[in-house]
């Protein structure tokens, strides 16, 4: 750790470089040292390289003075993670990774390491993949009550219902209005019918599914909602984009990850269908355009 209080040549993944786009981005991404060393300090920590893979955060493997393994996260102070360690505090240990500090004026979260973390991506039958999956999101929601933290999906959704015709337009109308019609339609039909609200991950796909040896599949990386179930499905539905890239018959490995999860959790087939068309067109990278897999999974579930 330098004199200035940094921590001497921390190499930030080049991941996170798109964040210099990004208002604020670029300021964030000068500050991490000092955030970085900052954390080490006050939970006396022995830090390693960040892991590799990082685009949202950095993250970063690390001990505590007693020896303890740990992993610091630190976060872009934005809406999606205001909430994390809310979530994981709810949790507590049941079906996702324990939240062990946090330092919200940093937004960095000190968490437990989950050993040896291999990622549910990693489970090569898709079927089976389903069925963890579904017995781990079963374990995250939980009702919600009136003086929780989390933004409600209502809210959420009928800001997209605003945002996405906007953003279609600015992006060069890189996918068919039919199919931007679509969305809009399932939003004005799913918000007025929604169920007493549970947490919810947003965010959970094989990626963010993590092996422990001791504790098993656990979800990391929430971007909370008091939301419905059928919602929390939708990252899932286009999940391991690779592999659906390359996929001749993906189409038909969409719609029938949908009747299946459908059936594993007991949640109405529709209800998903519409909030994986809505969630993959609001979460469209701009530089994705009409070939992004979350536009193709858009017109699969459309069709489905």
């Amino acid at each position: 750790m330098g004199d200035d209080g940094r921590v001497s040549g921390l190499q930030l993944p080049e991941g996170l470089d798109w964040w210099r786009r990004e208002p604020g981005g670029a300021a964030w991404l000068e500050r991490l040292p000092s955030l970085v060393a900052a954390c080490a300090s006050e939970w006396q920590l022995s830090l390693g390289d960040p892991f590799p893979d990082g685009h949202i955060a950095l993250v970063m493997p690390g001990r505590r003075a007693d020896g303890t393994p740990v992993v610091l996260k630190v976060n872009f102070p934005d809406a999606e993670s205001a909430h994390e360690a809310d979530a994981l505090r709810t949790w507590d240990g049941d079906g996702a990774v324990r939240l062990v500090e946090e330092a919200p004026q940093r937004r960095a979260l000190l968490l437990e390491r989950l050993v040896p973390g291999r990622q549910l991506w990693d489970e090569p039958d898709l079927a089976r993949a389903d069925e963890i999956a579904a017995s781990v999101l079963r374990r995250l929601w939980r009702p919600v009550g009136p003086d929780a933290p989390f933004t409600q999906l209502a809210e959420v959704a009928t800001r997209w219902r605003h945002v996405l015709p906007e953003r279609w337009d600015r992006l060069g109308r890189v996918f068919e209005r039919v199919l931007l019609d679509e969305a809009l339609g399932w939003i004005d039909r799913l918000v007025p019918s929604l169920p007493a609200p549970v947490l919810v991950h947003q965010d959970f796909h094989g990626g963010n599914v993590l092996w422990d040896e001791r504790r098993g599949w656990l979800a990391i990386d929430p971007k909370p909602l008091a939301g419905e179930p059928a919602f929390d499905t939708a990252s899932l539905l286009r999940d391991r984009t690779g592999s659906l890239a390359d996929d001749s018959w993906a189409p038909t490995t969409v719609r029938s990850r949908l009747d299946r999860l459908a059936a594993l959790l007991g949640l109405d087939r529709e209800r998903m269908r519409g909030w994986g068309i809505v969630h993959a067109l609001a979460w469209l990278e701009p530089v994705e355009g009409a070939g992004s897999m979350h536009v193709r999974v858009a017109r699969w579930l459309a069709e489905a």
